[in-house]
């Protein structure tokens, strides 16, 4: 399967809460992000198109953090998000998060 993706990702290993309207929350781990949106593990994923909030503390906020987007994919134990719209703050977080990959991966740093 190619990657398609239109966002260089960041590497994380973030615990969330994976909110869902109607139903119970799900524990999962967002294991990449982009400003366009994320990877995220669980045992039970949500389905393609379920609207969803993923709650968790971004590195460099101690707040808690409340991500709405979409599911565009999904796989056994995990699945992917599209990020809706963000504040600046979240915005500003996951930039950082971006910045610091980019520089990770620098040749010849």
């Amino acid at each position: 399967m190619s990657d398609k993706r239109a966002h260089l990702r960041a590497q994380v290993g973030i615990p969330v809460t994976c909110e869902r309207e109607g139903r119970s929350p799900l524990h999962a781990l967002l294991t990449d992000i982009s400003l366009g949106g994320s990877c995220c593990e669980c045992s039970d994923p949500p389905g393609y198109g379920c609207s969803v909030t993923i709650v968790g503390v971004l590195p460099g906020c101690k707040d808690l953090c409340r991500l709405p987007a979409v599911v565009r994919w999904t796989k056994p134990r995990s699945f992917g998000i599209q990020f809706g719209l963000l504040g600046a703050r979240d915005t500003r977080l996951i930039a950082e998060l971006m910045a610091r990959a980019v520089r990770a991966h620098k040749p010849g740093d």
